[in-house]
C-alpha cells in the first residue's frame, strides 16, 4: 500500500512564492479545500471541493460538536490530506472558525485535526472578520464601506476605507443561527438585528458600500441576479442599489423554504436557507442605511493567501490576471505591451487616463482572441469579458472588455443589456481599442520588428499609418480598410503612407 501511494504521488511542487497553495477552510456549514495556483496577484483556482459537515448545527443545539458532524469533517480533511500529498503541495493553511471556536469540545476536535498531518489554527472572531476584509480588499482595490461575512454561525462585519480596516466583530448570526431568531415577526426580528449592531461604533457613513461575503449572500447575488436579467453569470462584483435590492429581500424572507424558486447555480441546501439570509440582509441594510450592495466571492480564504505580501497587493489585479491568461493562450504581455503603446496615439483622443489600465487589458485579451479559431473569436471573447472571474474590474469595465473584443472581431453591433452597464461614450472608446488592435494585427502580425519600423498617429483630424522598409510592403487593401474603420470610428479622416 505504501508503495504504491509513493508510485502515485507527483513530484513535490516548488516551494518558492509562486508554487501553488492550498487554504481549508473548516467552517460551521462546510470544509472546504482551494489550491491556488497561477500569478500571486490574480490567483487561479487549481481546485475546489467542499463537504458539507455542518459542524455548526449541533453547536447551536448542544454546544458540542455532533459525533456525526466532525465524522464527516475528519473525513473530509483525511481526503484532502491525501489528495495535496499526491499533488505535492506543499503550502497549506488550515484554518477553523465559528463552530470549533464555540464548541466545548472544539480542542479536542483540533487534536484530531492535528493527527491528520496539518497545522490547524483556530481563528478569533475579530480576527476572522479581519481576515476576511482583508479578502474583499484585495479584491477591490480602494473598497469603502462596510464588509459583511455570513456564515453557518456567524456573521463578521468590519468597516474598511482603502488600505485601512477597523471595528471587526463577530456575532452569532449565521444561518445555522437564524432560524430560531424568526420565529416571532418580523418586526421583532429587525428590532434584535438593530439591538446588536447598536454597541458597534460604527464610522462609515450612510451611503457606502456593503460588501457581501459568503454562499448564502452569494446566492440572493444570483437570484437578484436572475430577476435582473443580468447578462453574467458570475456574482462576483456584481452591484445592486440598496433601494431595489430591499423589496427583493423582503419578498424572499416572507417564503416558505420550499417555496424558493430554483435558481441555476444555487443548490437545494443554499436555497432552503435562502429566506434567513435574505431576512437579514433586509435588516442590515435597513439599519446600515448602505447606497449599494457589491457581492464578494474573495473573503477569508482569499484573506489569508494574501496576509503580509504587501508587495504582492501594489500589483494592479486586473492585469496581472489578463496577462498571465493571454500568455497561456500563446500572446506574451510583452506582446501585448509593444501593441498598446502601437496604438496609443490613435486612441487617446477618446481614452481618459483612468482607463488605460482596461485598454491594456483589453489589447491584450484581443491579441489572444486572435489565436483561436476565426468561427469562435467573437463568442469567445464575450464569455472571455463578460463571464470569465476578473479581479479590479466593475460591470462597466465588463462591458468595455466586451465591446472591445467584439469589435477586434469585426463587429459593431452592442447588446442592448451592455449600454446599461456603460455610457455610450465609453463603449465608443473601446470599440475603438479593439479596432485599432485589429489594425495593428491585420497591418504586423503584432511582430515587434514591424512594430518599430511603422507608426500610427492622429493629428490634425486624420489618422496616419506610416510604414517604412521592408515593412511598408505589408500594407494592402484589408489594411486600408481596417484604417478606415477605426479612422471612422474615432471621427477622424485617414491617410496612410508607405515608403517603398
Amino acid at each position: 500500500m505504501d508503495s504504491q501511494a509513493t508510485d502515485l504521488r507527483e513530484r513535490p511542487c516548488a516551494a518558492g512564492p509562486d508554487a501553488p497553495r492550498a487554504i481549508i477552510d473548516v467552517g460551521s456549514n462546510t470544509v472546504r479545500l482551494v489550491i491556488y495556483g497561477g500569478p500571486p496577484r490574480a490567483p487561479a483556482v487549481l481546485h475546489n471541493e467542499k463537504v458539507a459537515a455542518r459542524l455548526g448545527k449541533g453547536v447551536a443545539e448542544t454546544g458540542r460538536l455532533s459525533k456525526k458532524a466532525s465524522a464527516a469533517a475528519l473525513a473530509a480533511l483525511a481526503r484532502y490530506r491525501a489528495l495535496l500529498d499526491l499533488k505535492g503541495v506543499e503550502r497549506v493553511d488550515l484554518v477553523a472558525t465559528a463552530a470549533v471556536r464555540d464548541a466545548a469540545d472544539g480542542p479536542e476536535f483540533l487534536d484530531r485535526v492535528a493527527r491528520l498531518g496539518f497545522a490547524p489554527r483556530l481563528l478569533a472572531g475579530e480576527e476572522e472578520a479581519l481576515t476576511s476584509a482583508r479578502g474583499v480588499m484585495a479584491a477591490f482595490p480602494g473598497a469603502s464601506g462596510v464588509v459583511a461575512d455570513l456564515g453557518g454561525g456567524s456573521l463578521e462585519l468590519v468597516e474598511i476605507d482603502g488600505a485601512s480596516l477597523r471595528h471587526g466583530v463577530s456575532l452569532p448570526l449565521g444561518t445555522l443561527r437564524l432560524p430560531p431568531l424568526r420565529t416571532g415577526t418580523p418586526q421583532a426580528f429587525l428590532k434584535h438585528i438593530a439591538g446588536m449592531l447598536s454597541g458597534v461604533d460604527w464610522g462609515a457613513p450612510h451611503g457606502a458600500a456593503l460588501y457581501l461575503v459568503g454562499g448564502s449572500f452569494r446566492s440572493f447575488a444570483r437570484h437578484a441576479m436572475q430577476e435582473v436579467a443580468w447578462p453574467s453569470d458570475d456574482p462576483h462584483a456584481f452591484e445592486l442599489p440598496a433601494q431595489d435590492a430591499l423589496p427583493l429581500a423582503r419578498a424572499l424572507a416572507r417564503l416558505p423554504a420550499s417555496s424558493v424558486p430554483a435558481t441555476p447555480g444555487i443548490s437545494a441546501g443554499r436555497l432552503a436557507s435562502l429566506p434567513d439570509a435574505a431576512a437579514l440582509l433586509h435588516a442590515l441594510v435597513t439599519t446600515l442605511a448602505p447606497g449599494r450592495l457589491v457581492f464578494s466571492s474573495w473573503g477569508l480564504r482569499e484573506g489569508l493567501l494574501f496576509a503580509g505580501d504587501d508587495a504582492v497587493l501594489a500589483e494592479d489585479p486586473l492585469l496581472a490576471g489578463v496577462g498571465a491568461f493571454a500568455e497561456a493562450q500563446r500572446c506574451s504581455p510583452e506582446t501585448g505591451r509593444l501593441v498598446a503603446e502601437w496604438t496609443a496615439a490613435a486612441t487617446a483622443t477618446v481614452t481618459a487616463a483612468p482607463d488605460e489600465r482596461l485598454r491594456r487589458a483589453a489589447t491584450m485579451l484581443a491579441l489572444a482572441s486572435a489565436m483561436v479559431e476565426p468561427n469562435l473569436r467573437a463568442d469567445l471573447a464575450v464569455d472571455w469579458a463578460m463571464r470569465k472571474r476578473w479581479i479590479g474590474i466593475d460591470s462597466r469595465g465588463r462591458a468595455m472588455l466586451a465591446a472591445a473584443l467584439v469589435a477586434n472581431a469585426g463587429r459593431l453591433d452592442l447588446p442592448k443589456a451592455w449600454r446599461a452597464f456603460a455610457p455610450a461614450p465609453d463603449l465608443a472608446a473601446a470599440q475603438g481599442w479593439g479596432l485599432a488592435a485589429r489594425l495593428c494585427r491585420r497591418f504586423s502580425g503584432s511582430a515587434p520588428a514591424a512594430l518599430r519600423q511603422s507608426s500610427l498617429t492622429a493629428s490634425d483630424g486624420t489618422l496616419r499609418l506610416r510604414a517604412s522598409g521592408a515593412c511598408a510592403a505589408l500594407v494592402n487593401e484589408g489594411v486600408e480598410r481596417d484604417l478606415k474603420a477605426l479612422a471612422g470610428a474615432l471621427g477622424l479622416g485617414w491617410a496612410c503612407a508607405a515608403d517603398r
